[in-house]
């Protein structure tokens, strides 16, 4: 596996100056030996002009978070990081590689969850080259590679996790944002470390069930919450009827056998637990009649 090598990059103001003297001194020459009738001066002349057009050749400029992969003969030679203008062996094989942060966005995914539902997923992939000669020669387009690995790893992902939580403890796609994110950049990142690729941040950009089953799970959500509302709003209830009680018995209010704890916890419970506003009627008589 190939590392990247850092190359100090040689200067190219001197370099311009040498090639444009080099061409100059030829032309010169060239004039001169054809004056002249001297070949020799001619042919020393010409010599000077492919020099320096060789020499000018081999300039070339490096943008700021840019790196240019350098090889000879296809061999790799080093990177050249430093921004500015540089010169190299005009025989060097030069290719431009981006340094820059980029984004990169799935399309939205049709896969089954943990429990084979099927959902829409899609994500958000922020990532940079941090290793050009891997990112060069490790991999055919390391582009379409981050695109094919990032989508690859957003099915697992998928297929790792159910939608929603049906545990307490259970981490799902939909209630679980941060420990979604963080193992879809670990997933992500171990497959593009070989491109030379760091991930930043991945985080998922859409998420939704199928339109197949959309509202047949939109009606479970419903039914679920509304039995989680119940369980709770009972839960309170029998509290608050439980320290009525207590209270009525502590202060010795009055005397309830367990015929008229029933009933009064009954009434409270139709209280306390209905939807709607409870109409109270009046007892002229006893419990017993």
């Amino acid at each position: 596996m190939l590392r990247e090598i850092n190359k100090p990059g040689t200067s190219g103001l001197l370099m311009v100056f040498l090639g444009i003297l080099l061409l100059g001194l030829g032309v010169w020459r060239v004039i001169v030996g054809a004056d002249g009738g001297s070949p020799l001066t001619a042919i020393s002349g010409a010599i000077l002009l492919l020099t320096g057009i060789l020499t000018l050749s081999g300039l070339f400029t490096v943008q700021p978070n840019e790196g240019k992969v350098l090889t000879l003969f296809g061999k790799y030679v080093g990177t050249v990081r430093e921004s500015g203008l540089f010169w190299a062996n005009p025989f060097f094989t030069k290719k431009a590689v981006s340094l820059r942060i980029r984004n990169f966005e799935t399309a939205k995914l049709k896969v089954n969850d943990n429990h084979s539902n099927p959902i829409e997923i899609g994500a958000v992939v922020v990532w940079k080259v941090v290793d050009t000669a891997e990112a060069v020669f490790e991999v055919d387009d390391y582009t379409h590679f981050v695109v094919m690995q990032s989508e690859a790893a957003v099915r697992a992902l998928a297929q790792s996790y159910p939608y929603d939580a049906h545990g307490v403890d259970e981490i799902a796609l939909s209630t679980h944002p941060a420990d979604v994110s963080k193992a879809l950049q670990q997933a992500v990142a171990d497959r593009l470390h070989k491109a030379g690729v760091e991930v930043i941040e991945a985080r998922l950009s859409h998420l939704a069930y199928a339109p197949e089953i959309a509202n047949a799970m939109l009606r479970r959500q419903q039914a679920a919450a509304i039995i989680a509302a119940r369980s709770k709003i009972v839960e309170g209830a029998v509290g608050m009827v439980e320290n009525a009680l207590t209270l009525i018995s502590d202060r010795g209010l009055v005397t309830l056998d367990d015929e008229r704890k029933a009933s009064m916890v009954s009434n409270l419970l139709v209280v306390l637990c209905s939807d709607r506003d409870a109409q109270p009627v009046v007892n002229a008589g006893t419990l017993y009649q």
